[in-house]
Order: C-alpha cells, then structure tokens, then sequence
C-alpha cells in the first residue's frame, strides 16, 4: 500500500470522518540521473549556505519568509501544521455540486482517503453512499504545505477520491488565444461527427492508450545493455496539406474505420443531403468522385472552406 501523506478527517456538518491520504496514481515514467560524460561520474545538486560558503545538512535547513533584503522571518514546520484555520487539521465540505458544473481544466492530482480505523467505517460508508445516490460530488477547503486549497470529493468504486482544483483566479482567460472568426457548413460539422462517432470507445484500455514513450526508452535501455544496434526511428508521416476540409473528414472517417474493423469501406457521413463518399481507385473512376464533390458545393450553395 502507498505510504500516508497526511492524516486528519473530513468534516461533514457535525459528521467527522478520520482519514488517512493516499496517493492514488503511480508514476511509470523512466527517470534519468546526470553524469560527467568524461568519465560518468554522478553529478549531484548541493546545498550551499551563501553567508558561509560551505555545504550543510538536511537537518540544518528551515523555511523563511523574506521580509527586507536583510531581514527573513523563520517559519517552523509545527508552526505550519498549527495554523488558525479550520483547514489545518480538517477537509472541511462547504458544499455540493454537480460533477458536470466543474471544469475539467480545473482539475488536478487525485488522492485516496482511506478510513483511518474501524472508528471511521460507519461515517466514512455514510458519506460514500450519500455521494453515490445524490450523483453529487462535495466542495472542500483543506490547508496543505503552506496553503490553503480546494478540492472534490467524489465516490471511485467504494472508495473517496479528494482531487485537487484550482481557485477560479488561478485560471487564466483564453480569450486572447482564440483563432480569428470563421464559418463552418452543417456538412463539415456532420462530418465531423461522423468521425467524432467512428473514434468513440468505451473504456480508455488497450493498446491505443499505452505509454510508447516510455516503452521506447526502454528498448533504447536494453539495445545498449546487451551492446546491441538501437532500433530505428520509424518515418514520421508527413501531413498532407488539406485543401478540401470534407475531403480531410471523410477520408478521417474511412481511416478511422479501416483502424477499428482492419477493412476500409466507404466513409459514411451521417444526415448529409448528398453524403460524399471517399473510395478508392478501383471502386470508383476519379471523375465520378468530382462529379459527386461539384453536385455537393452547389447544394450548399457554398465552396468548403480550407483547413
């Protein structure tokens, strides 16, 4: 089991639940130590008093609060554990949302809360099961690292979830990113859709969703252990220019198909009045495939813009 990363309780009404905090995700990630190409020898970061010049201990470093230039005010760790804040030592709810009025953007690490002895079962199954029938997930302040901060409790199987949110300032306005006004037909927006529908998957498992990243760095790991050739890079794709958007989805739509099922039929965009198919050569001579783009753009009465 992970370790604990802090202890305290939730405070629901006058409802208290001990808890202990978990990290609930894992990191598979390959890490990489610095060395002295010369002769590999390990390169490691020192702490170094400025005043005295000389390397010190662990055990010697505290926290601070620069003040003036000259003047840095101590802060202890047991002074930041006994904060007056209600927080301090608590999660404490101050209400219940929907899970559909909250910003994805806003979201940030998960943690589990594991009921912190038999003491706690009853509350802690109470507020799991209240979550779960109110389809609810609970608002909540909490002070950690010298810091207060908000988060959502939510029910993951019979477990409670606290993830982390940021404060609304903490989001920055997009406004300035967004690209310069444009139009889009309905048969580029059904298009589209028809792709959005070809990718949909139930559950994000299998082989799409798995680290290649990684598992590449390890090949690279293995090739130079057993003295080995490093294997090739394979050539990156070069994206066509998309000249005809309807064109660039349909054929998504076909690739996406040919992806799922291993046959590529023809793409089918949904409700079109005219649906446009992207086949190949030896389905259909060239000329009927222009022939059925010229018949689209004067039903809609408009040229399909580029990408």
């Amino acid at each position: 089991m992970p370790r604990t990363i802090w202890s305290g309780a939730i405070s629901f009404g006058l409802v208290t639940v001990p808890i202990n905090v978990q990290s609930a995700t894992e990191d598979h990630s390959i890490h990489f130590h610095q060395y002295h190409l010369e002769d590999m020898g390990r390169v490691r970061y020192r702490k170094v008093c400025e005043l005295e010049d000389r390397e010190v201990d662990q055990s010697e470093i505290g926290k601070g609060y620069e003040l003036t230039r000259d003047r840095v005010i101590p802060i202890t760790d047991e002074e930041l554990s006994n904060l007056p804040l209600p927080t301090a030592k608590a999660i404490e709810i101050d209400a219940f949302v929907s899970m559909e009025d909250i910003d994805p953007i806003r979201m940030g690490a998960g943690y589990y809360l594991a009921a912190g002895g038999q003491v706690a079962a009853k509350p802690y199954k109470l507020l799991v099961e209240a979550l779960r029938r109110s389809s609810r997930v609970a608002i909540a302040k909490y002070a950690w690292s010298g810091r207060e901060r908000l988060g959502m409790l939510r029910v993951h199987g019979d477990a409670l979830v606290l993830q982390e949110l940021l404060w609304p300032d903490e989001i920055r306005d997009p406004t300035e990113l967004l690209p310069s006004p444009a139009e889009v037909t309905e048969d580029e927006i059904e298009g589209a859709l028809a792709l959005m529908d070809t990718m949909t998957v139930d559950a994000l498992e299998g082989e799409e969703f798995t680290d290649r990243y990684t598992e590449a760095i390890a090949q690279i790991i293995e090739a130079k252990r057993e003295e080995k050739p490093l294997p090739e890079a394979p050539e990156p794709e070069q994206p066509a220019q998309v000249l005809d958007l309807m064109a660039a989805l349909n054929e998504s739509v076909q690739k996406a198909k040919a992806s799922r099922t291993g046959s590529a039929g023809p793409a089918q965009v949904h409700e079109l009045p005219e649906p446009k198919k992207k086949t190949t050569a030896k389905k259909q001579p060239a000329k009927k495939t222009a022939a059925k783009k010229t018949a689209a753009k004067k039903t809609t009465g408009r040229r399909s813009r580029s990408a």
